[in-house]
């Protein structure tokens, strides 16, 4: 059995909300929005441990909510940086021995137990697990002479938490930051790995709008 590190990446500042508040600390049902994620991530695997990456200044706002919900002996915060590459890389440097990593946005709070269940499974076998789901929308392709109709059936919309095995994910990241990676999916291929899909979820969406604060209001489970 692999340990398991879960670095839920929370270092955003939130300002397409429009509030002062980054939205991994918004209200939901009277509990912050991090809460659910970090509850799902705890329950999914008695022996998960988590790095928890938050912007330096709501450090003691992350703290405080462990202290109010959790078993701190399984939570460490770290702070994150100024990318996303950053603030992974952060988090990583708390991983110290073999394990299996996820890598999940904090803001996506309503992944299932199922979903940590199948990427586990899948990087154990192939050492690598991309969440993903096929687009509902029509896609069109922007290309130097105008835009033409693509087939959706071949386009995926990544998700997280993308999932590794160390071997993998902690050699890809001491690579060069570019301005090409735009999650660890795309760090772990410039270090020369292919990348495996694993099928998604609808409800596991980003919070970024107020519109999304409704919508997970009405799907999140009574507690």
């Amino acid at each position: 059995i692999m340990n398991k590190y879960a670095i839920i990446v929370a270092g955003g500042t939130g300002t397409r909300m429009g509030r002062s508040l980054p939205k991994q600390f918004i209200l939901l049902k009277d509990k912050p929005v991090l809460y659910y994620t970090l509850k799902t991530f705890l329950e999914s695997y008695t022996d998960l441990q988590i790095i928890l990456v938050l912007p330096v200044e709501f450090t003691d706002m992350g703290q405080e909510i462990i202290d109010a919900y959790f078993d701190k002996e399984r939570i460490k915060i770290t702070a994150g940086g100024d990318t996303r590459f950053q603030s992974v890389k952060n988090g990583l440097a708390l991983v110290d021995d073999e394990a299996i990593i996820f890598v999940h946005d904090g803001v996506r709070c309503l992944l299932s137990k199922e979903l940590i269940h199948r990427c586990y499974a899948q990087a154990v076998e192939t050492g690598t697990a991309i969440p993903a789901i096929i687009s509902k929308d029509s896609i069109r392709l922007v290309t130097e002479e105008g835009n033409e109709a693509y087939d959706r059936n071949n386009v995926m919309l990544i998700q997280t938490p993308q999932t590794f095995h160390s071997k993998i994910l902690l050699p890809a990241f001491q690579i060069d930051y570019k301005d090409k990676f735009t999650d660890e999916a795309t760090v772990v291929e410039a270090y020369g790995m292919k990348v495996s899909l694993v099928e998604g979820e609808e409800n596991n969406f980003k919070i970024t709008r107020p519109v999304d604060m409704a919508l997970a209001e009405m799907l999140i489970g009574e507690d």
